[in-house]
C-alpha cells in the first residue's frame, strides 16, 4: 500500500511524496520521474523491491501533481526536495532510481547528498547540455529536437510552442509498445494526471534540461550504474555514453535493442545492483 503525504519546506511551498512502506531493514530507493510524469513510485517493481528488502519512496516534482511549482527550478534542485522528504520519513541513506528526465535529478543527488546517497542508476538519462565533445541532439526524434529548441529560446518561445497545438512524437520501437501492453502500461497512469494539468511543468522541466544543471556529473562519487537502449530516439544512447566517461564511478550497460521505455526491462537487475551498494 502507498501512503501519499504533503511536506512544508523551508519556503513555505508543498511537495507531495510517496511511500511504498516495507520493513524496518529495508533500503529506501527514491524513484525520480519522467517528463510528463506525476512521482507516483513504479508498482511494475513492487516485486522486485519486495524480494531485495526496498522500500520505495518517491515525490511529485514542483509543478506537477500535488507539489506546489517552482518556476525556474533546476536539475540540482531534486537533492533539496530528496533530502527534505528523507528528512521527513525519517530515512537516513538511500539509493536513488530516475527514467528518463529523472535520471539527471537522481544524479544531482549523487553529487550533492554523497554522504546519504548508496548509489544512484539512471535508465535513458540526459546527459547536460552542454556537455563537451557531445553533439547533444544527434540521433534525437525531431518532434523532441523542436521541443527542446524551443525551451532552449528560453520561456516565453516554449510557452508559445506548447500552446500552438504540436504533437510530440517520441518515435517510440516495438519494443517499446510492446512494454507498454504488459506490466509498464502504468506509464499511462503516471503520464495522464501530469498532461491533463496543462505544460507548466513540463515547461519547466525541459527549460531545466536545456540550463546549468547546477553540478557537475564528475563530482559524483559515489557508484552509478546507467541504463540504456540503442534504438532510443527519445535520449539518444550517446548520452549516456558521455555520462559513463564523465561519472568517476560509472558503469555502463548498454541494451542495444531496447529503446526509451523497454529499457526498463533491465530495472530489476538493476535493484539487485542498488541492494549491493548497502
Amino acid at each position: 500500500m502507498v501512503t501519499e503525504i504533503d511536506i512544508r519546506l523551508d519556503d513555505g511551498r508543498t511537495l507531495h511524496a510517496y511511500d511504498a512502506g516495507g520493513g524496518v531493514d529495508d533500503l529506501a530507493v527514491f524513484w525520480h520521474h519522467g517528463t510528463p510524469n506525476i512521482g507516483a513510485p513504479p508498482a511494475p517493481l513492487f516485486p522486485a523491491a519486495r524480494r531485495l528488502g526496498l522500500r520505495w519512496v518517491s515525490y511529485d516534482r514542483p509543478g506537477y501533481g500535488g507539489s506546489a511549482p517552482r518556476p525556474g527550478r533546476d536539475i540540482a534542485s531534486a537533492a533539496t526536495c530528496t533530502e527534505a522528504v528523507a528528512d521527513a520519513l525519517g530515512i537516513d541513506r538511500f539509493a536513488v532510481f530516475g527514467h528518463s528526465g529523472g535520471g539527471p535529478h537522481a544524479l544531482a543527488c549523487g553529487a550533492l547528498l554523497p554522504e546519504r546517497v548508496l548509489g544512484v542508476v539512471s535508465a535513458a538519462g540526459l546527459a547536460p547540455f552542454a556537455a563537451d565533445g557531445l553533439d547533444w541532439f544527434a540521433g534525437m526524434a525531431a518532434s523532441g529536437v523542436a521541443s527542446l529548441r524551443a525551451a532552449q529560446a528560453g520561456r516565453a518561445v516554449k510557452e508559445r510552442f506548447e500552446a500552438s497545438g504540436v504533437v510530440y512524437d517520441p518515435e517510440f520501437t516495438e519494443a517499446d509498445l510492446a512494454v507498454l501492453e504488459g506490466d509498464w502500461s502504468w506509464f499511462n497512469e503516471v503520464v495522464g494526471p501530469a498532461v491533463q494539468a496543462g505544460p507548466a511543468a513540463l515547461i519547466d522541466d525541459d527549460l531545466a534540461y536545456v540550463s546549468p544543471w547546477g553540478f557537475d556529473p564528475a563530482d559524483v562519487p559515489v557508484p552509478v550504474l546507467l541504463l540504456h537502449g540503442g534504438r532510443d530516439r527519445v535520449v539518444p544512447a550517446s548520452h549516456a555514453e558521455w555520462l559513463a566517461g564523465r561519472c568517476p564511478a560509472a558503469e555502463l550497460r548498454l541494451s542495444p535493442d531496447d529503446g526509451h521505455l523497454s529499457i526498463v526491462r533491465s530495472a530489476p537487475p538493476a535493484l539487485d545492483w542498488l541492494r549491493a551498494r548497502a
